[in-house]
């Protein structure tokens, strides 16, 4: 990629997804991981899907292999790749992407080397429940260039990471006032009892 940094759009539903899963285990970190594609000429990424991951199991590889081969192969199908990463941190004050988050993310890097990293902005969160006027995601966007580190860019409206629906955030707030978190499954309740569908097909029903 020369000159200049992909753009990413990330649909709605797969933004509210995330978010909603953070806020069902707000004591824990969380994580997630993107699905998407390439569009156009110009090179910016798609977001188009996302699967919640895990709440306890945060680290542990065989749970997170099993769960990346299943994604990709579900996925594979409808022309969509895991694009990306998704980490919320357990605690509300903490901006540092770790260790583990790094470490998933590299992971995909690998495969797709415009992979995004997406943190949760906890403070952004908290203003937009308060207030409810902001339109810009709340979360950080985190990129790789070749053999540096994952580095934090343009965090405000007009940066790299836009939600491809302007009202995503007001669908958020009605969301989350109705109590949608809490039937949000995740890989690790899906291992836990393998009738809990991790594609989480009546979400947005």
């Amino acid at each position: 990629m020369g000159g200049g940094e992909s753009n990413y759009e990330i649909h709605q539903n797969a933004y509210i997804k995330l978010i909603l899963h953070a806020l069902k285990h707000k004591t824990s970190s969380v994580n997630g991981v993107l699905l998407g594609r390439i569009s156009g000429n110009d090179g910016n990424v798609e977001i188009v899907e996302s699967v919640p991951l895990f709440h306890s199991h945060i680290g542990l590889l065989p749970p997170l292999e099993i769960s990346l081969i299943m994604i990709e192969e579900y996925y594979a199908d409808k022309g969509l790749s895991i694009v990306g990463y998704f980490h919320a941190n357990e605690r509300f004050d903490d901006f540092e992407v770790g260790n583990v988050a790094k470490n998933i993310a590299d992971h995909i890097f690998k495969y797709f080397p415009q992979a995004a990293l997406l943190l949760l902005d906890n403070k952004k969160l908290e203003a937009l429940l308060k207030e409810g006027k902001d339109r810009s995601p709340v979360m950080q966007l985190y990129t790789k260039e070749v053999s540096r580190s994952w580095k934090l860019v343009g965090t405000d409206a007009s940066g790299p990471l836009k939600i491809k629906e302007p009202s995503a955030n007001i669908i958020l707030l009605d969301y989350i006032s109705s109590g949608k978190w809490k039937d949000i499954v995740d890989f690790d309740d899906h291992l836990d009892d393998i009738s809990k569908d991790w594609l989480n097909p009546e979400l947005f029903k």
